[in-house]
């Protein structure tokens, strides 16, 4: 249980609900900042204006999936003001507090640094990015789906990346009967796509590989699809750049070439936000009770 521990959660979309439900039920003190515009009613919640005074003994913050932007602005989906986080809101919170988000930009990072409060980035973690690459799957082949007239049975998918999410979506892509080829950069990778039955290749052969492909999803977060790539691929096929923006994907020359290009970043909470809420929450949940554990066998 959570009782008398004390959580803010600032801005954010439809996955802070499940955040706030958690919460709740374990019996957190939550204070919500951002969420004016709010129409679900929980119950015992409170809501604040963004000060300094409304984050002392805040035992946790709970950032966006995108913490703040490079200038400290945070977006809310329940509010029309402006959130911008300051240095002032992060040295009013008790040096034992933790800062949790998807992921972080230096701004924030520094931030906390200066401060000394902890920063969790939960986009980090295995465990959240393994459940979160099930969505994440799931709403690429939907995408793959809706944009062209074949089926993903049958057809040739590349998948470049063999990480928490280019094994999930190999693997869905190779049950639906696609024949998948992976593109990898270490030996261990390109054994254990070869053991799962998939068409391993070296990332450095992408080029001579993508002559006959239908579809290309892309995960990692570097410049690897490039205008000699492409050139190579038929005018049919279809990319989808799953890497955090930019991508890794010449969008440009693609355009140019008549060669159907999309960035698609943060899916799950896109796709999925519920699913993808009660991943942030249970984890969240799970290591705020760790924190106040160790506190209390330190005391």
């Amino acid at each position: 249980m959570l009782t008398g521990i004390q959580v803010a959660l600032i801005g954010g979309d439809a996955r802070q609900l499940e955040v706030i439900s958690k919460c709740s039920e374990l019996d957190a003190t939550v204070l919500l900042i951002g969420f004016d515009n709010l129409q679900n009613a929980f119950s015992g919640i409170t809501k604040a204006e963004f000060t300094t005074e409304a984050l002392e003994g805040m035992d946790a913050v709970i950032l966006p999936a995108v913490g703040t932007d490079d200038s400290g602005r945070i977006d809310s989906l329940f509010s029309s003001a402006e959130l911008r986080l300051t240095r002032e809101h992060i040295a009013a919170l008790p040096k034992h507090a933790k800062v949790f988000t998807g992921m972080a930009k230096p701004y924030l990072r520094e931030l906390c640094a200066e401060s000394g409060i902890g920063l969790i980035e939960l986009f980090d973690r295995d465990d959240v990015a393994i459940y979160n690459s099930i969505p994440t799957a799931e709403g690429a082949i939907m995408m793959a789906i809706q944009n062209t007239d074949i089926t993903i049975h049958g057809s040739t998918a590349m998948v470049l990346g063999f990480g928490r999410t280019g094994i999930t979506l190999a693997r869905t892509l190779q049950g639906m009967g696609a024949r998948v080829k992976v593109g990898v950069n270490k030996p261990e990778y390109f054994a254990r796509a070869y053991e799962m039955g998939l068409n391993p290749f070296h990332t450095e052969e992408l080029k001579q590989q993508a002559s006959k492909v239908d579809y290309v999803f892309n995960t990692i977060p570097a410049p690897i699809i490039t205008a000699q790539v492409i050139a190579q691929m038929p005018h049919r096929a279809l990319i989808i750049d799953l890497a955090s923006r930019p991508g890794g994907t010449d969008f440009r020359f693609a355009e140019k070439r008549g060669v159907k290009a999309m960035l698609a970043p943060g899916l799950p909470g896109i796709v999925a936000p519920k699913t993808a809420g009660r991943i942030m929450a249970d984890t969240i949940t799970r290591i705020i009770m760790e924190e106040a554990r160790a506190r209390r066998n330190e005391e």
